[in-house]
């Protein structure tokens, strides 16, 4: 039996693992789909207080509390963040780390960092003009979502906490790249915002030579939200990755 820790990205929750939750539960491994504070069914604790730290904390809390070791910790989209700061802080308790279609920082940058200065303005507006400081979720057609899940997932959405955008995170890249490393690379279609890091998990000097030794890329020819565009293949994926 293995154990898998699951996070959402942004404007997501717990929710958006339910296929690949069932999958994994019936092959008998434990499975624990961590939903972010302010997000999903946690949304009316949305305040400006939250922060990446918030988030990184109710991970690490997840792990601590269930007593969990060589976790397969799958972290979607903005939770690369958080990922690389759990492996960074806990990473005695992982076995492998799994960065699905997820940002994959350096150390001082935030989640703003590799994003267009048109679309940092647009969030950043967004934020500074709603009560709760957060900025609303996109359409979910740029996920490639179409018909009922794009419909499911509309629905679900909700607005993600605005101080976790430019938030730094530091870290110790040695003690991250010496856990096994996954990225699933979503290329139909490839949402623009991930373009940096698919592009720094292929180059040798990304983080100053660390990052290629003991990781690998494996694409999936489905949009950004795989775990419900392509459950099947995500958790083979993640499969693989717990063997």
């Amino acid at each position: 039996m293995a154990n898998f820790v699951l996070v959402h990205g942004a404007w997501h929750g717990g929710w958006c693992w339910q296929r690949v939750t069932l999958a994994l539960q019936q092959q008998g491994h434990r499975v624990h789909a961590v939903t972010l504070t302010g997000l999903g069914e946690r949304a009316h604790l949305l305040a400006p207080s939250i922060t990446l730290d918030t988030h990184i904390d109710d991970v690490i809390s997840a792990i601590e509390v269930e007593e969990l070791h060589d976790v397969i910790l799958a972290v979607h989209s903005y939770a690369g963040m958080i990922g690389t700061a759990v492996a960074d802080r806990l990473g005695k308790h992982l076995k492998h780390l799994v960065y699905v279609d997820a940002v994959v920082p350096k150390p001082g940058e935030s989640w703003s960092s590799t994003q267009s200065a048109a679309t940092q303005q647009q969030r950043l507006s967004a934020a500074q003009a709603s009560t709760r400081f957060s900025f609303p979720p996109p359409d979910p057609e740029v996920f490639g979502l179409h018909d009922a899940d794009h419909a499911w997932v509309k629905r679900r959405q909700t607005p993600h906490p605005g101080n976790t955008y430019q938030a730094p995170l530091d870290f110790d890249v040695q003690r991250v790249a010496a856990i096994p490393r996954t990225f699933v690379n979503c290329t139909q279609p490839a949402l623009a915002t991930i373009e940096p890091s698919r592009l720094r998990v292929k180059d040798p000097k990304f983080w100053d030579g660390a990052w290629l030794p003991n990781s690998k890329v494996v694409e999936l020819k489905t949009g950004h939200d795989p775990m419900i565009s392509d459950p099947a293949g995500l958790t083979r994926i993640l499969l693989d990755c717990a063997a």
